[in-house]
């Protein structure tokens, strides 16, 4: 009797994991179907008007001389009509300062300003683009990190097309491609974070954008009183803010090649995780629906692998089990497949179960270490 009893308790147990299994592909399948395929289609008659508004360009720099050198010369001959190129030089030590005003001697439309190193001033990057974005000629302003370069002469031009749908522009910042397995997992995170937000805002729960490529209205941060409310914080100048002002503001994504705006990843694993950390510090401070939507994806994505593997060794010869795990699996390649082509990210696609298992676990422990040690600066 004892023996009978386990064997049936077993095999209520099964019997509910498998139906857990096949709550949380549903959630998956939810997400992949309602928001990720948004990030392949565009929309019809996108934007017919043309925007020739002037735009402020602001950079924040701190010792990126070198950067600045190489990189700040394709942002000055962007092919725009109007434009001014704002770099707050916050704190440098090294020769940035050169570098600037050799630059202004052969482009009238770059501006500069200067944070000093005073030794009482603790702050991240926050007050410079503060200063930046207060010191702009224009109401439109365009933002990137010293470290990044666009793809085209035509990245201005592309992303400002954006306001004439919204007040807020998000574009998409990718990690130039080296040939090493760190390197893919960082470009297959920043895919995979771009899908989440981009597809979100376009179903009108937009709740961050990404630093290196992202505008907005000056009048909208002036209103906002700027980043005062997370001004404590090392991270949020981009993500927190646009959570705080898409509450009355839809944005608009662009997503053509044209405007993309690359950078150089982590050449290390520790400074990496350090990059993501910072991030991750501002999850618990999104509204909460964008909090809900967003633990409730990643919780299902990491169930589904758990489950997967605990229940094939049982229902390998299951349909359902068998039938609904495939048509998940596919479902995520083709999707990913899709969604790096469109982005030229076609190398990613067959990593993509791979690391879709690793990347939350990654994210809980590195979220844990930040909960240690918040303190951390720009």
């Amino acid at each position: 009797m004892e023996l009978f009893n386990f064997f049936r308790i077993t095999q209520s147990i099964e019997l509910l994991l498998l139906i857990t299994f096949v709550f949380v592909t549903s959630i998956q399948l939810f997400y992949y179907f309602f928001f990720y395929i948004r990030f392949i289609i565009k929309p019809k008659n996108e934007h017919q008007e043309h925007f020739q508004e002037p735009i402020s360009v602001i950079i924040a720099a701190h010792n990126e001389s070198e950067n600045l050198q190489a990189y700040l010369p394709l942002i000055l001959r962007q092919k725009y009509s109007k434009f001014e190129v704002i770099v707050i030089n916050d704190r440098s030590e090294d020769d940035t300062e050169d570098v600037l005003e050799a630059l202004k001697k052969q482009h009238s439309h770059l501006r500069t300003t200067f944070i000093k190193n005073t030794g009482k001033i603790d702050h991240g990057k926050k007050l410079a683009i503060t200063l930046g974005i207060k010191a702009a000629q224009y109401d439109y302003v365009l933002l990137t990190d010293a470290d990044c370069y666009p793809k085209t002469d035509y990245w201005i031009e592309t992303m400002a097309q954006g306001f004439t749908k919204a007040d807020i522009v998000l574009g998409y910042g990718p990690y130039s491609p080296e040939k090493s397995f760190l390197n893919r997992w960082i470009r297959f995170d920043t895919l995979n974070i771009a899908m989440q937000y981009i597809s979100m805002a376009k179903t009108g729960l937009t709740y961050m954008g990404v630093g290196r490529n992202l505008a907005y209205k000056k009048s909208l941060f002036i209103e906002n009183k700027g980043l005062a409310s997370h001004a404590h914080l090392p991270s949020g100048d981009d993500d927190l803010f646009i959570n705080e002002i898409s509450k009355n503001h839809q944005a608009s994504v662009v997503l053509d090649e044209a405007s993309f705006m690359y950078s150089k990843p982590e050449s290390t694993f520790k400074f990496w995780f350090r990059q993501k950390e910072r991030h991750l510090s501002t999850f618990n401070l999104y509204r909460s629906r964008h909090q809900a939507l967003l633990f409730c994806e990643i919780w299902s994505r990491e169930m589904f692998w758990v489950l997967f593997l605990f229940l094939i060794p049982l229902y390998y010869n299951n349909l359902i089990f068998i039938g609904l795990a495939g048509f998940k699996l596919v479902s995520q390649i083709l999707i990913m497949l899709l969604s790096a082509k469109k982005v030229n990210e076609k190398d990613l696609w067959y990593l993509a179960n791979v690391l879709d298992f690793l990347t939350p676990i990654l994210n809980f422990f590195l979220y844990l270490d930040y909960l240690k040690t918040q303190n951390r600066k720009w």
